[in-house]
C-alpha cells in the first residue's frame, strides 16, 4: 500500500522538479522554429508580391475604379430614392453611354488634330536638333531622323519587329484596362463582402478595428479620385479655352493631355508643357510666350490654390514624401507605378497611422497635432 501511494508522490515530484526544464526548452526551440517560420513566410510573401506586383497593381487600379463608382452612387443617393445596386447599375450606364458619345465625337476630330500636332513637334524638335548642332551639342543621337515614321520604318524588318511591339502594347493595355473594369463593378457592387474577405484574416478581437481603417481607407480613395477627375477636368477646359483664344492649332488635344497630366503630380504638368510649347514655336515668339504664360499661369492657379483645396481632405502627405514615392514607384514598376504613388501613399500613410503609430506604440498624435498649430 505504502508502495502504491508513493507512486503519485514520486510522479507528482518528477513533474515539479524534473519537468520544468524540459518542458522550458521545448518551448525555446518550439517558439524558435516558430519565429524560423515566420521569418520564412514573410520572406516567401515578399518574393510572390515582387513577382506579381504588376499584376497587384492592376487589382489596385480596379479597386480604384470600384472607388469611384461607390463614390458616385453615394452621390445619387440624396436625388434619387433607389437601391444601391440601382443607383450603381443607373452610373454604368450614364458612364457607358458618356464613353460611347465621346469614342464617336473623338473618332472623327482627334486623329486628325493629333497627326498635325506630331507632325508640327516633330519638324520643331528637327529645328531644335540643328542649333544644338551648330553649338556641338548631339542632343538626340547621330541616328535621329528628320520624320518619325521614316525613323522607326526604315526596313521592312524594323517594320515588322515595331508592328509586334505596337501590337503586343495594344493587347496587353486592352487587356489590362478590361480587367481593371471588371474588377471595378465587381468590387463596387458587393464591396462589403471582399472587405469581410479580409477582416476574417484578423483576430476576432481586433476585427472591428481593421473595419473601421478599411472604411477609412475606402473613404479616402474615394475622396483622392474624385477630386483627380475634377482637376483633370478642369484643367482640360482652362487649356483648351485659353490655347483657342491665342490661336494655338489643336487647342482640344493639347488641354486634354494637359488635364491627364495632372494625374501624376509634379512631373505631369513639367512634361505636358513641351508640346505646347513645340507647337506654338513655329508660330512666332510672341505667341510662344504667351502659350507657356497662359499655362504657367493657369497650372500655377491650379497646383497651388484649386489643387490643395480639393485634396486637403484626401491626401495630407508632405509634397516631398509624395515625390519620392513617385521616384521610387516609378523606377521600380514604370508607368504604373508612376500613376498610383498617389493613392498608395495616402492608403498606405493611413496604414502606418492607424495600425503603428496608434496602435502599436500608442500614440494618438495630439500632441504633435498641437505644436504644429
Amino acid at each position: 500500500m505504502s508502495e502504491s501511494r508513493m507512486g503519485p508522490e514520486r510522479v507528482r515530484e518528477v513533474v515539479l522538479h524534473e519537468s520544468p526544464a524540459d518542458h522550458g526548452g521545448d518551448i525555446g526551440r518550439r517558439s524558435l522554429l516558430a519565429t524560423g517560420l515566420s521569418l520564412l513566410a514573410a520572406g516567401v510573401a515578399l518574393f510572390l508580391v515582387w513577382q506579381t506586383v504588376s499584376s497587384l497593381l492592376i487589382v489596385f487600379a480596379g479597386v480604384l475604379f470600384a472607388a469611384l463608382l461607390d463614390a458616385a452612387a453615394r452621390a445619387l443617393a440624396p436625388v434619387l430614392p433607389l437601391g444601391r445596386v440601382c443607383r450603381l447599375t443607373l452610373v454604368l450606364l450614364l458612364l457607358g453611354a458618356l464613353s460611347g458619345l465621346g469614342l464617336v465625337w473623338g473618332a472623327g476630330k482627334l486623329p486628325e488634330q493629333t497627326r498635325l500636332l506630331l507632325k508640327v513637334m516633330d519638324a520643331q524638335v528637327d529645328i531644335l536638333q540643328a542649333h544644338l548642332l551648330s553649338y556641338g551639342v548631339d542632343l538626340l543621337g547621330p541616328e535621329w531622323g528628320r520624320d518619325f515614321a521614316q525613323w522607326l520604318f526604315a526596313d521592312q524588318g524594323r517594320f515588322l519587329s515595331h508592328a509586334q511591339f505596337l501590337l503586343g502594347g495594344a493587347s496587353s493595355l486592352l487587356t489590362s484596362v478590361l480587367v481593371i473594369l471588371f474588377l471595378g463593378i465587381l468590387f463596387a457592387f458587393d464591396p462589403t463582402s471582399y472587405r469581410e474577405s479580409l477582416v476574417v484574416l484578423v483576430r476576432q478581437s481586433y476585427r472591428a478595428r481593421t473595419r473601421a481603417v478599411l472604411d477609412e481607407m475606402g473613404n479616402v480613395m474615394r475622396l483622392w479620385f474624385v477630386g483627380q477627375l475634377i482637376r483633370i477636368i478642369l484643367m482640360t477646359l482652362c487649356v483648351w479655352l485659353a490655347l483657342y483664344l491665342i490661336g494655338l492649332p489643336g487647342p482640344f488635344v493639347l488641354g486634354l493631355q494637359a488635364g491627364l497630366s495632372n494625374f501624376i503630380p509634379y512631373l505631369g504638368p513639367i512634361v505636358a508643357a513641351i508640346p505646347i510649347a513645340l507647337v506654338a514655336m513655329p508660330l512666332g515668339a510672341s505667341l510662344l510666350i504667351w502659350a507657356v504664360v497662359v499655362y504657367t499661369i493657369i497650372q500655377s492657379i491650379e497646383g497651388y490654390v484649386i489643387g490643395p483645396l480639393i485634396q486637403r481632405q484626401a491626401v495630407e502627405t508632405p509634397p516631398a514624401w509624395t515625390l519620392v514615392a513617385i521616384v521610387l514607384l516609378g523606377a521600380l514598376f514604370g508607368v504604373m507605378g508612376i500613376a498610383l504613388a498617389m493613392p498608395l501613399v495616402a492608403i498606405g500613410r493611413v496604414a502606418i497611422i492607424r495600425f503603428y503609430v496608434e496602435d502599436y506604440l500608442g500614440d494618438g498624435l495630439e500632441p504633435a497635432a498641437n505644436n504644429r498649430e
